[in-house]
Formats: structure tokens, sequence, C-alpha cells
């Protein structure tokens, strides 16, 4: 017997099941009980349908700019070297491991204005030396920047 599910439309971006305003399958469960009344998502009925294809002709416009604008910043995020000082140990084991808001942090001193959020490590960071951190921007634009790890003792 196939799992029962409910169709809803997201109200925003939710990582493994959608972004803002898609339509996805879900177990009612996980409907009723959290994303609905999180106000994550309503359900997908035939009048929100319709009325989120209106929507979606009006904002087309505005998500166009937010692409933009994003892939725009990506351009300006891709000239930065990142260097950031941790205490490590004489094998190179930082104490500890580099976080998203560090990386937040350091964009902030350079101008740039990021939440946590959009920092994505391919693996923890646990060792001095260069390293990759991914940013997502945008649901369609993400961009790449090296990352060095320093000593602190070099910073001073």
């Amino acid at each position: 017997m196939a799992a029962r599910t409910v169709e809803v439309i997201l109200r925003t971006e939710i990582e493994g099941l959608g972004g803002k305003y898609d339509i996805v399958r879900v177990r009612p469960g996980y409907a009723w009980n959290y994303l609905i009344p999180k106000g994550l998502a309503e359900l997908a009925t035939e009048g929100a349908k319709r009325h989120l294809a209106a929507h979606l002709r009006q904002i087309a416009n505005k998500l166009a700019q937010e692409k933009a604008a994003a892939e725009q910043l990506a351009e300006s995020l891709r000239r930065l070297h990142l260097r950031l000082p941790m205490l490590a140990g004489k094998e190179g084991k930082l104490f500890g491991a580099v976080t998203p808001q560090q990386v937040v942090n350091l964009l902030a001193e350079q101008g740039y204005t990021l939440e946590r959020r959009q920092i994505h490590f391919p693996a923890p960071i646990r060792t001095l030396g260069s390293h990759e951190v991914e940013i997502r921007l945008h649901r369609e634009v993400s961009v790449r920047l090296p990352l060095e790890v320093v000593p602190a003792e070099e910073e001073t």
C-alpha cells in the first residue's frame, strides 16, 4: 500500500524539500504538524494554486532581479581570498573547527552582509591550510571561495 501524501505550497526555502513557491508532496503528518503550523507552507488547494500562479506572474520580474543581484554579488565575492587566524596545535590541528559565523564575520570586515545559513563547508575545517567555502547566495547562484586558515600567532 502506497503512503498517502498531500500537496503543499512552500512559503520559504526548505533545504532538501524545495524552494519558495514550490508545490511539493509530503506526508500528511509533516504538513499538518510542522509545515503548516510554523507558516512554512500552505495546503495546495486549487484556489491556492490559481492564486500562486497569478502571484508568480506578478513577482517574476522581482525574482529575476534578485537572481541578477546575487550573480553580481557572486562576481564581487569571487575576487576575495579569505584569511582566518585560528589557534592550532603543533601538528596543525585546530582547537575546534571553523564555523560559518567566523566566515560571516570575515566577510563583514570586507563590507559584505551575509547570513550564517548561506555558508556551507564541503567538509568540516579542522586543520590549518587552504580550504574551500561555498556561499549560497540564491537558489541558482553559489560561489566557492578560498579560505586560508593560518596560525593565530602570525596575525600579531
